[in-house]
């Protein structure tokens, strides 16, 4: 089948996708191997996606690669978590350390729109105060940002998607409205907001990127519940159907089912293109910069697969950072049952949020803090989940009977930079010939204490609902960012405030790689904000002649 979209690209012969119109194509403009254009851009996710558009938007010449297929949503996204497998990054890992992570379905995308296509859409801004952590609450490393212009591209990406919120949203400085309205709460998010209310702290709806009226050609969401196996709607707005689309109209070129292996460099030590494989033989794309944005752990795996002669640690790597400061976040939860039916599979899965103890210091034995969400896991994951807890059989089929009557509450939380936690090559080869990426992890102290909190406080909260048989699920983790960390001086990290690499003038990292520290919140509007605002720079640089 020529049209199959995990052996066969789509990105060619002038032609993409329509990801609005079932079994229709947009135009795409191509450039040819041998054209230099002005970027080269390894990802389309929310950091390669985010900057394809702008760039293009601004007049650059661009081509993106990503090494997964282009998807069609409402023709071949499915209620099905088996079958939406098909979105994970699942190849080979080497994963070690004391605290060794859950890779796959977890936290990696692999597809034209990354780890957007399955993310769960939650879009909250970091707390001002940790992008000068170290300096303002003590902990961790400064940002070379100010929160004040990050504000503004936070707004941006927000219009961009339509984010839908709560009017007022209880913490952090003033903002406008939400583009859209808040979401209609479930059963689930009910239980949270009744927890907190005991607990005497503040709830509010989820900011979510899922619409919660009409866009264009989008529908709303209709709750069915698979968004993190992929959208079938359209209604979440993944960099599939916002970025990508806006990208194409402004004459950037996707390739999908493109694996960058290497990026070269020349005499002068300058990059000049990327070698990639697809259709079965390995190309080279001339180009006058090139931008990594493939995530915490293929970023510092490509830069350090890029080593020459004169970079023998890999590329952008004089600071001999890259692949380290490695950052998941912590997602334990704490689960019970209650007596009414709560069906938490319906809509996303957290529609109420609380981050009071991102913003209260006081009564804390760690540094960081940590937001926690209503819960929705679909069945296949949630029959793991007691798989892990070692129900089998009859025992097994007992507890999943009790499944509409679940509600859970869990964490995104801060977890602190380390050196010790990094992305390193292995000996190993993967599918491609490539050394595969080893994920080294281990919790520190501050990482242990900060759950022990967080799991003590959403037990009673959770037991203040109504919830009983509570248990804790205590060892799940999820967005990875750091391994490329931006700084104001190159001895201590890879790239400035611009995304640019210190050693590489025309060498850039734009994803999660970048952060100094992760904070309390999911990453991906941060990650889309800091896009938008390289490209900025981007253009400002190239009007003084400054690239």
């Amino acid at each position: 089948m020529l049209d199959d979209a995990l052996h066969h690209p789509r990105g060619k012969d002038g032609r993409a996708p329509d990801v609005f119109r079932r079994g229709a194509w947009v135009p795409m403009r191509e450039y040819g191997n041998d054209d230099e254009v002005d970027f080269a851009i390894v990802g389309t996710g929310a950091g390669g996606g985010t900057l394809a558009c702008r760039l293009a938007e601004l007049g650059f010449r661009v081509v993106a690669f990503d090494a997964g297929a282009w998807w069609r949503p409402l023709e071949e996204f499915a209620s099905d978590e088996t079958h939406q497998a098909k979105l994970f990054w699942t190849d080979e890992r080497i994963c070690d350390g004391e605290n060794p992570l859950q890779l796959g379905n977890n936290n990696s995308g692999k597809a034209v729109g990354g780890s957007t296509v399955h993310f769960a859409m939650v879009s909250l801004r970091f707390r001002p105060e940790w992008f000068k952590s170290r300096s303002a609450l003590g902990y961790g490393a400064d940002w070379p940002l100010d929160w004040r212009e990050m504000w503004r591209y936070y707004a941006q990406v927000e219009d961009a998607l339509k984010i839908s919120g709560p009017v007022n949203y209880p913490w952090g400085p003033p903002r406008p409205r939400y583009p859209y309205r808040a979401h209609e709460l479930n059963a689930a998010a009910l239980v949270l907001a009744r927890g907190a209310e005991a607990m005497g702290i503040p709830w509010t709806p989820t900011p979510l990127a899922t619409l919660s009226a009409p866009r264009g050609l989008a529908h709303p969401c209709v709750y069915r519940g698979f968004c993190v196996s992929g959208c079938a709607t359209n209604a979440k707005q993944s960099a599939l159907v916002t970025w990508i689309p806006r990208a194409l109209r402004a004459g950037a070129e996707i390739r999908d089912l493109a694996m960058v292996g290497r990026i070269a460099t020349n005499a002068l030590g300058r990059v000049n293109g990327v070698e990639y494989l697809r259709e079965g033989r390995w190309q080279f794309q001339r180009a006058k910069h090139v931008v990594v944005a493939g995530y915490a752990i293929e970023t510092p795996r490509l830069l350090l697969m890029s080593a020459t002669s004169q970079y023998p640690d890999g590329l952008a790597n004089r600071s001999g950072l890259v692949g380290k400061n490695l950052m998941a976040q912590s997602n334990q939860a704490v689960y019970g049952t209650m007596e009414e039916e709560i069906r938490w599979y319906k809509g996303p899965p957290s529609l109420a949020i609380t981050e009071h103890w991102n913003y209260t210091d006081e009564g804390k034995d760690f540094f960081g803090g940590y937001s926690y969400m209503s819960q929705g896991p679909l069945p296949e994951v949630w029959a793991g989940a007691q798989n892990k807890r070692g129900l089998w059989g009859d025992a097994l089929a007992r507890e999943m009977r009790n499944y509409n009557h679940q509600a859970g509450l869990k964490i995104v939380g801060e977890m602190l930079p380390q050196e010790r936690n990094r992305v390193t090559l292995a000996d190993e080869k993967d599918q491609y010939g490539l050394p595969v990426a080893r994920v080294t992890y281990s919790w520190g102290d501050n990482d242990k204490r900060l759950i022990a909190h967080s799991l003590d406080f959403m037990q009673q909260a959770l037991a203040a609902a109504g919830g009983r048989d509570i248990w804790r699920e205590t060892d799940d983790t999820c967005h990875l960012n750091g391994t490329a960390r931006m700084g104001s001086d190159p001895a201590t990290s890879v790239v400035d405030a611009d995304c640019r690499s210190w050693d590489i003038p025309n060498l850039w990292i734009c994803d999660g790689s970048v952060f100094p520290t992760v904070g309390g919140v999911n990453p991906s509007l941060t990650i889309q904000a800091i896009a938008c605002r390289t490209a900025a720079r981007i253009a400002e640089l190239a009007a003084r002649g400054e690239l």
